[in-house]
């Protein structure tokens, strides 16, 4: 056989098997566009000389890792979709003389075509929307980009060689699948006989079991820890449930509706459930991967867009001001230098930004002690007296009542000697909640305070990123010596941790004008200024910028959103995959089953009228069972949100609802293009 026959025949057949062929050649052009994307990102020497940038370089490499990886699976998925609906032209090709080597060469031909097209389409794409991906990160991120249009040699080598390495193991899977296929079993493909499908009881009970465990993991995770712990848990037992329920506990509903027979014996619904157990047996699966995938899309997209947009609330609460001073320090040391004087220091401070001709718009300063507690019923116990293992860390933070009223902009609480009152949340502090007294026991003893109230905030007013999460908790006592004594009492002599003081100021100028006099204060200190001679002895001091942490945050979270987006779009097109080439199987596999009930004496419009119900449920039961899963999920996803302070319920829901609309339209529009296709397949076999 002349070898120039090889190519041309392979042309022939992809031209001939055109829809078949072009979504499997647009998957491998939008896998291998999206992988180029997120390496020229993450390699773009330019992008990490920007500050924050590390967080992107992170995001991008755990996208590379996961888009490649799920990329993998789909193409394979695809590729056994397109050898399963071959079988009888491959078995022609044999019967009509051709060797197995031969039909070989031409799957190889074929592949050749398909794979040079697909990753120098998807390369082509990647470089023309690498600048808009580009541009569109570095909005999210609030950063400037310092460089113009870059194409990179070494993401279309990586992503060359590592879609190359797919595509031969799918041509690997296909030579394998000829070597052992018998040509009379291939010419008889999709005509063998279908038994009636069995209700698989023990299976069916096994996917309400997972599914219903899920759910109630996901209902009661109360915190962000917890809800950390038991996600992943949660998700692997809601994807068995999935896969259970989709196969064998939808057979099972069939077959009570065909027991009831008044309800069965009647002309549409004795086609529609007839029709669909058979749908069910063959489709089950991939309506399940459908419905997984679409709850991964909505999770993602949800979860991202809400932390990326709560952004603002998260640096409102941990930098509250222009710039954030800290300083640590013992509020019972007392040497030659005296105890911290934080009034010293706030004046020090205000005639330092005055000279540097700045406006101060807005200062405040308090103090607190911070430590990790084990809490109790009824009492507090430092953790340095327990067991690494044994311990449950709650971060505390104790206020007098002056300074929580500075910190908060609230008129003082009354407190008097030997009290103290709660602050924060009833479901915080749990049982203590109720408690009339709390026992504080450290190294040094214990002391016992009597419970007079609370007072309820969703979020402590300190500068810090745990003051927001499930495991801080606030306390108010009278005045700082109640708050030495029971320093005294929690703390060993050589303990590191100490008080924290905070000076918050907001300047009448902008970020660039910031940093210049951020770094005229570091000049001051380095020359003698804002010494412990001056305001009393302290461990350290710091100094942080809202503007420089609002890029890091930002940086974050934009990543996370744009790792989000990209990520979305490559489970989005394998969902779409999925249903393409199920409405297309399906088609062929109906074609001649509603041409005999035509012949048998049904009208067309009955025809149709049976065939637009099986479509629409099994189109949409995939995504209305989505639907449920993110309904139970929210909870779990607001407790996560939570490790990064954002505690924004209505954003949440909000992003939620709207990503589950944008979702559900983008999916009628699939259910519209796919749903032709299938009726056209089936009305040409009546023809």
């Amino acid at each position: 056989m002349r070898k120039s026959l090889y190519p041309r025949l392979a042309l022939q057949n992809i031209i001939l098997n055109r829809r078949f062929f072009i979504p499997y050649l647009l998957t491998i052009t939008g896998t291998s566009g999206a992988f180029y994307i997120m390496f020229a990102l993450y390699s773009d020497p330019g992008a990490r000389e920007l500050r924050g940038y590390i967080y992107v370089e992170s995001m991008m490499l755990i996208g590379m890792l996961v888009g490649y990886l799920f990329s993998a699976v789909i193409l394979l998925y695809t590729n056994s979709f397109l050898m399963k609906q071959r079988k009888r032209e491959l078995g022609l090709y044999n019967v009509l003389g051709m060797g197995k080597g031969n039909i070989a060469l031409v799957l190889i031909c074929e592949l050749l075509f398909v794979g040079a097209a697909g990753i120098l389409s998807g390369l082509f794409l990647g470089v023309i929307f690498h600048k808009l991906a580009t541009l569109l990160l570095f909005r999210m991120l609030r950063f400037y980009v310092p460089f113009g249009w870059r194409i990179s040699g070494t993401a279309m080598v990586v992503t060359v060689v590592l879609f190359s390495i797919v595509l031969a193991v799918t041509l690997a899977q296909n030579l394998l699948r000829i070597q052992l296929s018998d040509p009379i079993q291939l010419l008889r493909g999709g005509h063998e006989g279908e038994k009636e499908p069995r209700t698989r009881w023990l299976l069916a009970i096994l996917g309400a079991g997972t599914l219903g465990t899920g759910y109630f993991l996901a209902l009661a995770a109360k915190d962000a820890i917890s809800a950390l712990v038991t996600y992943f848990l949660a998700v692997i037992l809601v994807i068995i449930g999935t896969l259970c329920l989709f196969t064998a506990g939808s057979i099972f509903i069939l077959k009570l509706l065909r027991a009831n027979k008044r309800f069965y014996y009647q002309t549409s619904h004795f086609i529609g459930i007839s029709g669909m157990l058979y749908r069910m047996k063959r489709n089950a699966v991939g309506l399940a991967n459908i419905c997984i995938l679409s709850t991964m899309v909505m999770v993602m997209l949800s979860g991202t867009l809400s932390l990326y947009l709560g952004t603002g609330e998260i640096v409102d609460m941990q930098y509250p001001a222009d710039i954030n001073f800290h300083v640590n320090y013992y509020p019972e040391t007392e040497d030659e230098r005296g105890r911290f004087d934080g009034t010293v220091m706030m004046q020090s401070l205000t005639s330092f930004f005055r000279e540097q001709g700045e406006t101060i718009e807005a200062a405040s300063a308090f103090s607190y002690m911070s430590i990790y507690v084990d809490l109790q019923a009824d009492s507090l116990t430092s953790n340095s007296l327990r067991p690494a293992k044994e311990r449950l860390d709650r971060h505390l933070f104790l206020f007098t009542a002056a300074d929580f009223a500075a910190a908060s902009g609230t008129e003082p609480v009354k407190v008097g000697p030997g009290q103290v009152l709660l602050c924060g949340g009833e479901r915080d502090f749990g049982p203590m909640f109720s408690a009339s007294e709390v026992t504080f026991n450290g190294p040094r003893g214990s002391r016992t305070l009597t419970v007079t109230g609370g007072v309820w905030v969703n979020s402590l007013p300190v500068s810090s990123n745990t003051a927001g999460d499930d495991l801080a908790i606030g306390m108010i006592v009278a005045d700082m010596d109640e708050v030495v004594a029971l320093r005294q009492v929690l703390f060993s002599q050589d303990f590191s941790s100490s008080m924290i003081w905070e000076g918050r100021f907001d300047l009448a100028c902008d970020a660039a004008r910031l940093e210049e006099v951020e770094s005229a204060f570091w000049d001051a200190t380095e020359n003698g200024r804002f010494q412990q001679e001056d305001t009393g002895d302290w461990r350290s001091l710091s100094l942080t910028l809202r503007s420089d942490a609002e890029l890091d945050i930002y940086a974050m979270s934009g990543g996370f959103l744009f790792l989000g987006i990209l990520l979305g779009l490559i489970f989005l097109m394998a969902t779409v995959l999925i249903i393409y080439y199920k409405q297309i199987s399906e088609g062929y596999e109906d074609r001649s089953r509603f041409d005999i009930m035509r012949k048998v004496g049904l009208s067309r419009k009955q025809v149709r009228a049976s065939i637009r119900s099986q479509v629409l449920v099994v189109f949409f039961l995939p995504i209305a069972v989505a639907a449920v899963h993110i309904a139970f999920d929210f909870n779990m996803v607001v407790q996560l949100l939570g490790l990064f302070n954002l505690r924004d319920i209505p954003l949440t829901a909000v992003c939620t609802l709207g990503t589950v609309l944008v979702f559900f339209l983008v999916y009628g529009a699939v259910y519209l293009i796919t749903a032709r296709t299938y009726y056209k397949i089936v009305s040409d076999g009546g023809q």
